[in-house]
């Protein structure tokens, strides 16, 4: 054969019109398989030859490449004879390396056996099955394959659509998790509830209990008892407010109760219980309560305490009544046998008075020193001893109405100093601070309100043994001035705070012996509410406490 020999130009311009042939050939491919082309001229050695593409073709290839399922055409051995773009990409491949292959060789061995026995029915039927296809990189693509025969000119074929699947499987897989989480829940749920049943029906049934016995109990005390709801509203009374007040149950509910306190009681008796559900505080006071079955009068201790949850929220009111009615009279026995005592104790007293003040008028050098020592003891004594008498008589005279005095203009600041010069006399041993320093006037008793400035003093001198200070201050609170008295003593706890003004309740102080009969605060309460104004404590236990009263400030005519 004979050897031609090109030179490099020759070459370089066979190359260059080889490259131009490829790359026209390469666009006649692409513009026939987008439907760009209905016809094209090729010259096949004799001349030039027409060769036309039917419409329906072109729709057909169009169509086919611009879907989003993978569109394959294989003939019998199982040769692509024809893919669409997505195909290729659905395998990882480039188009023109997939045309030519094996069908097969894209299917995962574990499901080979089954394609094949797919492939060999869709000859015959239409059919459909999910396939897992392999991708170049080894990765699974899972499809629904969906086949029929297609007649081509050069003989029947086989149409391959691969829809993917892997969406779809990821959606199932994840809806499937979430049926699973939610038949967790569902059972987790049905557990719960099944608890929740339990519970509220041991609940229900401890209720039912509580009530039942608080029922039995409430039926069986003599106390008239009621319950009350957060608002006020009474929900329950028990069997002996019904047996004492002839009341029933809607009756007491609609305002009868009020039919049933004594007139001169109810507008206190309403004030009191309004004041306790504004504040939550508990409401007690004394009143007269109507008997059915006389029409007798007859005094009661009514006290009310609300019940409240972990949230500090009231939940209901219990409310009792009881009757005190001999307690009442006993008690005006007694006040009456203490006034008649303390009248009759203060002659002898006073005449006691008058020997020992003859004895210490008696020129010293004829009085043995020991003498005058037993009378100055003695001299003590007596007036510890008239305080107390002092003391009987002015309760003998609260109780009685008669606790009358005279008002005038009292200048606060006047009071305070006379009452501080007094304790640094009585008291050496303690420091007193006057922190008054205001010109503040007030209508009132000079000498019952020394009583109480002076009984503030003293007891903040009986309950402090280790600091010895002691505050008096005045200040201005509204329309009225507040004078006070602090210590640094045992203090009060919360519960003796509401009772400290009672009569005859004394604080026990367990390290030291402490003397009175507890009246000198119910005595300093009764001349402070006398004067209209209002008498309080604040302290806490084991660190001192303040005693205070509020007096109305006298408004000279003209001034504001």
């Amino acid at each position: 054969m004979e050897q031609i020999k090109l030179t490099y130009d020759e070459l370089l311009d066979i190359n260059s019109k080889l490259r131009t042939q490829l790359e026209e050939a390469t666009d006649a491919i692409e513009a026939i398989r987008t439907g760009q082309v209905d016809a094209l001229v090729v010259n096949n050695g004799d001349g030039h030859q027409l060769y036309t593409l039917k419409t329906a073709d072109q729709t057909y290839r169009v169509f086919i490449e611009k879907m989003n399922e993978g569109a394959v055409t294989v003939n019998r051995e199982g040769l692509i004879l024809y893919s669409n773009s997505k195909f290729a990409s659905m395998v990882s491949m480039p188009l023109e390396k997939v045309i030519g292959l094996s069908f097969g060789n894209f299917i995962n061995d574990s499901g080979a056996e089954k394609f094949d026995k797919m492939i060999e029915r869709a000859w015959v039927e239409d059919c459909k099955e999910e396939i897992e296809l392999v991708k170049s990189n080894g990765e699974g693509l899972c499809c629904l394959l969906s086949c029929n025969t297609l007649e081509l000119d050069e003989g029947l074929a086989l149409s391959l659509i691969l829809t993917d699947l892997s969406i779809l499987k990821h959606a199932e897989n994840q809806l499937r998790i979430k049926n699973l989480q939610l038949a967790a829940a569902h059972l987790a749920t049905e557990q719960l509830n099944n608890q929740l049943e339990d519970t509220v029906r041991d609940r229900t049934k401890e209720l039912y209990l509580s009530r039942e016995h608080f029922k039995y109990l409430a039926n069986n005390i003599p106390q008239m008892t009621w319950t009350n709801l957060p608002n006020g509203e009474p929900d329950y009374y028990n069997q002996q407010w019904y047996t004492y007040t002839g009341l029933n149950f809607e009756e007491s509910k609609a305002g009868g109760w009020e039919k049933v306190i004594h007139p001169d009681d109810l507008a206190a008796t309403n004030e009191r219980y309004l004041k306790a559900l504004k504040t939550g505080g508990t409401f007690e006071m004394e009143n007269r309560y109507k008997r059915a079955s006389d029409g007798a009068y007859r005094w009661h201790l009514n006290r009310a305490v609300p019940l409240k949850n972990e949230e500090g929220e009231i939940v209901f009111w219990v409310g009792t009544a009881t009757d005190i009615e001999d307690q009442k009279k006993e008690m005006e026995k007694r006040d009456e046998f203490i006034g008649i005592a303390s009248h009759e104790l203060k002659t002898p007293l006073t005449s006691l008075k008058g020997y020992l003040q003859l004895i210490t008028s008696i020129k010293k050098d004829d009085v043995p020193p020991k003498v005058v020592q037993y009378v100055e003891k003695a001299n003590k004594a007596l007036g510890k001893l008239q305080s107390l008498i002092n003391d009987l008589l002015d309760v003998s005279k609260i109780k009685a109405g008669k606790l009358e005095y005279a008002f005038d203009v009292i200048n606060i600041s006047e009071l305070i100093t006379a009452c501080v010069e007094n304790a640094e006399h009585i008291y050496p041993e303690n420091t007193f601070e006057n922190k008054d320093g205001n010109e503040f006037l007030v209508n009132g008793n000079l000498e019952r309100l020394e009583q109480v400035l002076m009984n503030f003093i003293s007891n903040a001198v009986k309950y402090s043994h280790h600091n010895k200070t002691v505050i008096v201050k005045s200040e201005r609170n509204e329309n009225c001035v507040r004078v006070s008295v602090t210590d640094f003593g045992i203090g009060l706890s919360k519960d003796e705070q509401e009772h400290i003004f009672e009569r005859f309740y004394r604080v026990e102080d367990k390290k030291y012996l402490t003397s009175g009969l507890g009246m000198g605060l119910y005595i300093s309460a009764e001349i402070v509410h006398n004067h209209g104004g209002e008498i309080g404590v604040d302290g806490e236990l084991d660190k001192g406490c303040t005693f205070y009263f509020d007096l109305p400030l006298y408004e000279v005519k003209g001034e504001r």
